[in-house]
């Protein structure tokens, strides 16, 4: 709910100080409505932040319009000392940033604190990549002149984040288009503003000139992302989140020809071969789908089980599953945190009601926790046949699903048998038959006796359903570069007389 007060300029949280204006061509703005964020820990507001309108997203990008020329033209050297000087701080405030991210998206300080080393080691990849991005050179077909392939940047990037992982996702989609030289302007999650708000602090500390980075955080986000992506000065949009919304962004991206790269939802099937060992694929299994309490796009959303193995994993899954502790993520020893909100706790309840209709069998957890904050005991169902209401349907939630196969082949089928093409997950001690099956999976990526895949150097991304474009890797600051073709005449005589 929004209030028609005016905000403080910044709030404490967990004894840190977080900006929670619009942050708009190099400053930080309050606004006249304001909204609350939640610890889903406990269901108290931990801050009010200003709910930003279409009319300061288009401020923003004006900023970023202007800024454009100027942040384009900075060399590679300058601009690499930028992101250096921003990683330092960045690494510096480590503990804060995995604090804030605790308070707003409930998840155990273990994993928050995985998750900024993670982001920071993105950013630091961007750093080192800026004065790598190379062109080519060559004669032309016939003669007479040269073939010249340079880069620039696409322009303006309006990137949207999600709530589930506030400081990886920004990291990564402006370390990106920073580097490739694009200004941007960032749409936080309205659950998880305040992470997103000590990043662009730290890049405003650093130095960032003023319009190259600008941050929105809104309430209406249909209006504010409808509003940027209707003028034809912005030239990127970057989304993480449902592949419903990505396809209205595709839409709205259409009729002004914008670059658009999607990250968009999963259902990653997570497969173990008669000959795995059972005991690491349970363990990476309980990784996999119950880390930040099952909001993961990549996480085990499918567990597809040989059935020459399937009683003994199921087994371990469940003995692992029920050592797993569910608290408040500040509280030591707690490995799994609350659902980000009521309205997502309450979906899952729903979920349960769905696996229960479909006959899948109850093997543990199924419950709301009582007392306050959002939270849900991880569960287990072993579910029979394919239920036609359980496929391509992405459960983002605590609750694993496991299904029994008869052989390799009925696997792959039912692996491959979705919509989406995020991420899929092999388990098999035999490496020529982990890279048969992993070439036949049509995903995006591929981890092969690992749950998590994660890195700077790997390109991240799906297929089908689940996206377009490439995060991470080599290929991730090109995702904000347009190829250039110079045609270069040259007098093939001169010179030689």
């Amino acid at each position: 709910m929004t209030t028609t007060l005016a905000g403080p300029a910044e709030s404490t949280v967990h004894g840190r100080r977080v900006p929670t204006g619009a942050f708009i061509d190099g400053g930080w703005r309050p606004a006249e409505k304001t909204f609350a964020v939640l610890d889903p820990a406990t269901g108290t507001t931990i801050a009010e932040v200003a709910d930003g309108t279409p009319a300061d997203a288009l401020a923003a990008l004006d900023a970023a319009h202007a800024a454009r020329s100027r942040w384009q033209h900075v060399t590679p050297r300058d601009r690499a000392d930028l992101f250096a000087r921003a990683h330092r701080l960045l690494t510096e405030r480590a503990d804060a940033f995995a604090e804030v991210m605790t308070a707003e998206s409930g998840k155990p300080l273990t994993e928050s604190r995985a998750e900024f080393a993670l982001s920071a080691e993105f950013f630091l990849w961007y750093t080192e990549q800026i004065a790598h991005l190379h062109g080519t050179y060559a004669p032309s077909s016939h003669g007479g002149y040269r073939v010249i392939t340079t880069h620039q940047p696409v322009g303006p990037a309006l990137l949207i984040t999600p709530w589930n992982f506030p400081m990886l996702m920004i990291a990564r989609k402006a370390g990106a288009a920073l580097a490739a030289g694009c200004p941007v302007i960032v749409k936080s999650a309205k659950e998880t503003p305040l992470t997103c708000a000590l990043f662009v602090e730290t890049l405003r500390e650093a130095g960032f000139p003023d319009g190259v980075v600008n941050l929105v955080h809104t309430t209406d986000s249909a209006g504010v992302s409808a509003a940027l992506m209707a003028d034809e000065r912005l030239r990127k949009v970057s989304f993480t989140g449902s592949t419903g919304v990505g396809a209205t962004l595709l839409a709205q991206a259409a009729p002004g020809i914008i670059n658009a790269s999607m990250e968009l939802g999963g259902d990653g099937p997570f497969v173990v071969l008669d000959d795995a060992d059972v005991e690491l694929a349970a363990q990476q299994a309980v990784v996999c789908k119950f880390r930040n309490a099952g909001q993961a796009c990549v996480a085990a959303n499918r567990i597809i089980v040989h059935s020459a193995v399937a009683e003994a994993f199921t087994t371990r899954f469940v003995e692992l599953t029920e050592l797993l502790t569910v608290g408040n993520g500040f509280d030591p020893g707690v490995d799994v945190g609350p659902i980000i909100s009521a309205r997502q706790r309450d979906s899952v309840l729903e979920l349960v009601d769905v696996l229960h209709a479909a006959g899948a069998e109850l093997l543990t957890g199924g419950s709301a926790l009582p007392g306050a904050g959002y939270f849900f005991s991880p569960t287990v169902f072993r579910v029979p046949g394919r239920p036609e209401q359980l496929c391509s349907r992405e459960l983002f939630a605590p609750v694993a699903t496991i299904y029994e196969v008869a052989s390799t082949a009925e696997a792959v089928g039912f692996a491959n048998d979705t919509r989406y093409g995020l991420a899929a997950y092999v388990f098999t001690k035999d490496l020529s038959r982990a890279v048969a099956v992993a070439e036949r999976l049509d995903f995006g990526m591929v981890g092969i006796n690992r749950g998590i895949m994660a890195d700077p150097a790997a390109a991240f991304g799906g297929t089908k359903a689940s996206g377009l474009g490439r995060e991470g890797g080599h290929d991730a600051i090109y995702d904000y570069l347009e190829p250039k073709y110079l045609a270069l005449t040259v007098d093939e005589e001169e010179g030689l007389s």
